[in-house]
């Protein structure tokens, strides 16, 4: 247990700052960030070693937000129709209306496009980063990155 806290204090702030490069929240990147290490202390035994230690801690952090995030669509979904309008409705209806096209678009995208696309448009990770997280170089994710981006404007153009 003794190795676990070291392994703690040692990559929590990498952990940290990985995840609130997603959510821009501290308050739920502390939260994906303790649920993170939990999870990596109950499967401890399936690290292989095959990366570094902080690319899987940051992979098992990277899941667990998206789960967060699925979560919220569904609640979001349940209580869309309870959804009060604050501001101009037509200024209101364009900006949802290209946001939701943006992220059907996005979602439409097949792996490892919609995930590069997103750590580096969302997360602000530099290439090499989301090259390590993937276990391949820094040129594989400016191309994919760049394919993705393509795909989403040529999408919006139609």
């Amino acid at each position: 247990m003794a190795d676990f806290e070291e392994l703690y204090k040692k990559y929590y702030p990498i952990v940290f700052r990985f995840t609130l490069s997603f959510c821009r929240d501290p308050v739920l990147a502390e939260e994906i960030t303790q649920e993170t290490f939990v999870k990596a202390l109950e499967h401890l035994e399936r690290f292989d070693g095959r990366c570094q230690l902080y690319v899987w801690l940051c992979q098992i952090a990277k899941n667990t937000y998206y789960s967060h995030l699925r979560k919220q669509r569904r609640l979001v979904s349940e209580d869309a129709e309870h959804f009060e309008l604050t501001c101009d409705p037509e200024e209101k209806a364009l900006d949802k209306d290209m946001a939701h096209r943006i992220y059907a678009l996005l979602d439409s995208l097949p792996e490892p496009y919609q995930e590069v696309f997103s750590l580096r448009v969302f997360g602000e990770l530099p290439f090499s980063q989301i090259g390590a997280i993937y276990g391949k170089t820094d040129s594989w994710a400016r191309l994919i990155y760049y394919r993705a981006k393509k795909q989403i404007k040529e999408d919006l153009d139609e």
